[in-house]
């Protein structure tokens, strides 16, 4: 696709790459939540402005932190959002991550200002959480089936400022779901109707939810216009196709892609979108197979009839921001990129030996209440030695220690086969754990500390779970 084409393309939705405004200027300001002796990871010993505890940059193994404590690295956080927004302009895509992974503002603001389209989100909840950080698009990447949630939603559109208007656009793919919104909206102002975009989801047999198959996408679709909502377009999530990256995984992820191209033409082609040649939206994109998505995705529609109508790609990976040790590292797609530029793991779980009770075996003070454990168990990464004082050295590798299992406060680490020449672990020493699934990981924690390369902790990040 050229250059103008991709232009024309992510313009006629006012999809120009930085959602209006910022979630920093809205509200309360980020820095000033409150945070204090509840807080796990802080050893405060009253509510403190969040603001104020990094103010001196404090050092994350000083006595404003205490164990376990979940790290960000600062650098691989800027590495990762900078090579994702390359990654989409380069492919003439637009970005609106799906915030399920951190569920936090401050990281949001962070995708924002590297040119976020909006905010992805899984549910209503989450829908609303997003609102109050301030962000006006909002991709509900889901169904809304409750009447409750669909009334929420228009008095939400409808009480948003007119001059910084939200816009909402979710899926549907069931005829009782266009009926609640049709219902919601049924005697709506015509620029609220106009600020809530429907997309007709397409999933895989055997998968989970979208529609099985074009004709009833299709189907749907002219119901969905019929009802008088606003048809965007098409979306799916293609890791539903597949779960491994091997030549016929990819291939099935590809053919799926299309799969939403030709649907999209389907809606072209029968009169449902595009008739002004105004865009359609195709969107996929979770943090496994983007490469495969902007391989397949963008590009204008032609259609039977000699029309060429553009297309509207929109990405919504998420786990990308803090990579992993793990899962994501196995998937990752940036090395199957062209000139592509490996992502790089950002969280880390720093635990205490609180016991070494056996030959071979040590005991942390981390567990199921810390540390993702859905896909695969953590990874010790590297060990902070303790001196008599209590003062702890600087990092080093922790070669051939293995997570044997976890208590939901406690991590059994073999260390029966460490590198040749490594002390042994003992009470008082930290270890660094990497995690597989950062999406199963903030939710277990309040704050993250963002760290520099000399260990000060440059900002707090706060969840919103």
């Amino acid at each position: 696709m050229s250059e103008q084409d991709r232009t024309a393309s992510t313009t006629s939705h006012g999809l120009e790459g930085v959602a209006s405004g910022s979630a920093e200027t809205r509200g309360t300001a980020i820095g000033s939540d409150t945070v204090g002796p509840r807080t796990k990871g802080l050893a405060l010993g009253a509510p403190t402005i969040l603001a104020e505890v990094t103010a001196d940059l404090p050092s994350m193994t000083g006595d404003t932190f205490g164990w376990p404590l979940l790290t960000l690295d600062d650098a691989a956080l800027e590495h990762n959002l900078t090579t994702m927004a390359e990654v989409c302009r380069a492919s003439g895509v637009l970005h609106a991550p799906h915030v399920k992974t951190t569920m936090s503002r401050q990281v949001f603001a962070r995708q924002q200002a590297h040119g976020a389209w909006g905010a992805t989100v899984a549910n209503p909840a989450q829908l609303h959480t997003v609102v109050d950080w301030g962000a006006r698009r909002v991709f509900l990447a889901n169904e809304m089936v409750d009447p409750r949630e669909t009334r929420r939603l228009r008095t939400l559109v409808e009480a948003s400022d007119p001059l910084d208007p939200l816009e909402v656009w979710l899926y549907v793919d069931s005829a009782y779901g266009v009926r609640l919104l049709a219902t919601a909206f049924a005697d709506a102002a015509p620029e609220v109707r106009e600020r809530v975009g429907v997309l007709v989801e397409v999933g895989v047999a055997g998968g989970r939810t979208g529609t099985r198959g074009p004709e009833q996408a299709l189907d749907l679709a002219r119901s969905v216009a019929g009802a008088g909502l606003r048809l965007v377009g098409v979306a799916g999530y293609e890791g539903s196709a597949a779960s491994g990256t091997t030549p016929d995984d990819l291939a099935r992820v590809a053919a799926y892609c299309r799969s939403l191209r030709e649907v999209a033409g389907l809606f072209v082609e029968t009169g449902l979108v595009g008739q002004d040649g105004s865009p359609v939206v195709v969107s996929a994109g979770g943090s496994s197979f983007l490469d495969v998505v902007v391989a397949e995705l963008p590009g204008p529609l032609d259609v039977p009839d000699g029309r060429t109508t553009p297309v509207d790609v929109l990405v919504r990976s998420g786990a990308y921001v803090t990579h992993d040790h793990g899962f994501c590292e196995r998937m990752d797609p940036w090395r199957r990129i062209p000139g592509g530029v490996p992502m790089r793991a950002a969280a880390t779980v720093w635990a205490q030996v609180l016991s070494a009770p056996e030959p071979g075996l040590v005991v942390l003070g981390a567990g199921r209440r810390d540390l993702a454990y859905d896909l695969d168990l953590p990874v010790a990464l590297s060990v902070r030695r303790v001196d008599d004082d209590g003062v702890l050295a600087p990092p080093e590798p922790l070669d051939g220690a293995r997570v044997t299992g976890l208590n939901d406060q406690h991590l059994f680490l073999a260390v029966d086969d460490l590198a040749p020449g490594t002390p042994a672990l003992g009470p008082g020493d930290v270890v660094g754990l990497g995690i597989s699934h950062p999406c199963t990981l903030f939710d277990k924690w309040r704050v993250a500390a963002v760290v520099d390369a000399e260990d000060r902790v440059v900002e707090l990040v706060t969840t919103d779970f």
